[in-house]
């Protein structure tokens, strides 16, 4: 079964818009957690407009599944990573300004400055994971770099379902069994939601984990946090 990691960023951002400590992040991935997210994913940036660093530190302790921290390999992000040590490092090459992650790696351009980051993180028994584009020249060069897995962006396939979903797909599917050819581990994530994740999972083979923040709690001012777990979780059985 593929892993829903449920990105907490959209608790971090409604807190921060009022102050003090409501809703608390950590009891929030705490509930997600029993409420059967199979990991807990925060993307901190260096303004901290959402995900602040003390709150990765506060997270560490209590997290009893998977710790996914991702972001941009800046020096103070690899400090904040190396000090937690989670499960799951994923680099993500979003500018200090950028409102969301809206690109993936060139890793034939950044193979050297790539290679010496994922050394770092695998001497400490970080497991990294890269976020591509659906490229298969990119998904070779993540192999080339040394990472454990990718994270497929996977905005242009959310974007372009409804229009047609097996050509919004197509890329997609040929970067993961590019993956499969180099032994990468293959992780998705960007505006997944309950319309287009079952048709990605069922699609793509060997689909590990999916990072879901922005759309899944959109839908638990609906349904409610844990009920919209469960039907996340639904859609990759």
């Amino acid at each position: 079964m593929t892993k829903l990691s449920v990105n907490i960023n959209k608790i971090a951002t409604l807190r921060n818009a009022r102050g003090g400590d409501r809703p608390n992040v950590v009891q929030t991935a705490k509930d997600c957690e029993r409420f059967g997210a199979q990991g807990i994913t925060v993307h901190p940036r260096p303004d901290e407009r959402h995900i602040r660093y003390q709150d990765v530190y506060d997270l560490k302790p209590v997290v009893t599944t998977e710790f996914n921290i991702e972001g941009n390999p800046t020096p103070d992000f690899l400090k904040l990573v190396k000090e937690v040590r989670p499960e799951q490092a994923t680099l993500v090459p979003d500018a200090p300004d950028a409102i969301t992650s809206n690109a993936g790696w060139d890793t034939i351009k950044h193979k050297d400055f790539l290679v010496d980051v994922i050394g770092e993180l695998k001497e400490r028994g970080i497991r990294t994971s890269i976020f591509v584009d659906p490229d298969e020249a990119m998904v070779e060069g993540a192999a080339a770099v040394g990472t454990d897995r990718i994270e497929l962006y996977t905005e242009s396939y959310a974007s372009h379902y409804h229009q047609n979903r097996e050509q919004a797909l197509a890329p997609y599917l040929q970067a993961a069994l590019k993956a499969q050819e180099f032994n990468l581990g293959l992780n998705a994530g960007h505006d997944l939601d309950l319309d287009n994740l079952k048709y990605l999972h069922d699609m793509l083979p060997n689909l590990m984990e999916v990072s879901i923040g922005h759309a899944l709690i959109c839908d638990a001012l609906y349904f409610g946090l844990e009920n919209t777990i469960q039907l996340y979780l639904r859609q990759l059985k």
